[in-house]
């Protein structure tokens, strides 16, 4: 079946849009970092596999071949990783701190694409990265005092950041590198062994402190079906695509937190967002005329 040249980029904004109100929810919670790490990691990963079975069952050796490789292994413990920094990233450091840094995956994408698959990417990904990251830059520090971005906190929050946007990178790559790996059994191992983890850590009485009903949601619902399809478009698009179109939670998500608790954002978080979804808006009209010409000529490449 041949798919659309920017079938890739479609489910990557599909994915980052679901995201989009996590970290609403996440505060709706009222829980700190492990509790959320718990019922995060264990129901996302309950679902991941949970669909492993209903629907890839019948070629459960192949998938776990895929799952034992060195990128099967990579992708559960970027997974992993990457769960635990950002909740306890987003519990402990200003979240503008945080953000800016995950902000950074369309960077670090890039990259590992060019250093583990040999991936060029063009002047234009290059270009609008500058912008995002700039229209970014705008939203999350134009509003926060000279005092705060100089505590520990924030450079907790700064160093969190740029850790999970590493290891988001880096399963994105992964996962291109070798398509053989089960994506539904891979993130799905990840999630379940932070959860676990984080669960022994904090016993199972904790765990019901809080708003249990807003962290079952995101549980459930935004992170597999978020996870799941931006982990698909990394099959048919390259990574920092993937990744730049990621960036649309960083803006859309203090949104989210102004409807459902009333913080409503700085102005600079305004500007930001208007250069953010202006570039991303211009980046993919582009690339979806630069792949319809490729595609019609004998040889191609990636945009």
């Amino acid at each position: 079946m041949t798919r659309h040249p920017s079938f890739g980029l479609f489910l990557a904004l599909c994915g980052a849009l679901v995201l989009t109100p996590d970290t609403l929810f996440m505060r709706w919670s009222g829980m700190g970092a492990l509790e959320m790490i718990a019922w995060r990691g264990l129901l996302m990963g309950a679902v991941f596999i949970g669909a492993w079975v209903v629907f890839r069952r019948h070629v459960w050796h192949n998938d776990l071949r895929g799952l034992v490789s060195s990128s099967g292994i990579t992708v559960i413990l970027c997974q992993f990783a990457g769960a635990v920094l950002f909740s306890y990233a987003i519990a402990e450091a200003p979240v503008s701190v945080v953000l800016f840094g995950v902000a950074t995956v369309p960077v670090f994408s890039a990259i590992l694409a060019y250093l583990l698959l040999g991936e060029e990417t063009h002047a234009s990904t290059w270009l609008a990265m500058v912008m995002v990251i700039g229209g970014i830059g705008i939203a999350v520090f134009g509003g926060t005092s000279g005092s705060t971005m100089g505590s520990r906190e924030a450079l907790l929050g700064a160093v969190a950041g740029l850790a999970v946007a590493l290891f988001v990178a880096l399963n994105f790559v992964s996962l291109r590198r070798n398509p053989g790996v089960p994506i539904l059994l891979a993130n799905g191992g990840g999630a379940l062994l932070a959860g676990a983890v984080s669960l022994g850590i904090v016993g199972p009485v904790a765990v019901w402190h809080g708003d249990v009903w807003a962290i079952v949601f995101t549980g459930v619902l935004i992170l597999p079906i978020s996870f799941f399809l931006l982990s698909m478009a990394t099959r048919h698009t390259t990574t920092a695509n993937v990744s730049l179109v990621m960036l649309v939670e960083t803006v859309l998500g203090p949104g989210w937190v102004w409807l459902g608790t009333g913080q409503r954002p700085t102005d600079a978080m305004f500007i930001g967002g208007a250069v953010v979804v202006g570039t991303l808006a211009l980046y993919l009209g582009y690339a979806d005329r630069r792949k319809l010409r490729a595609a019609r000529r004998p040889a191609f490449s990636d945009v």
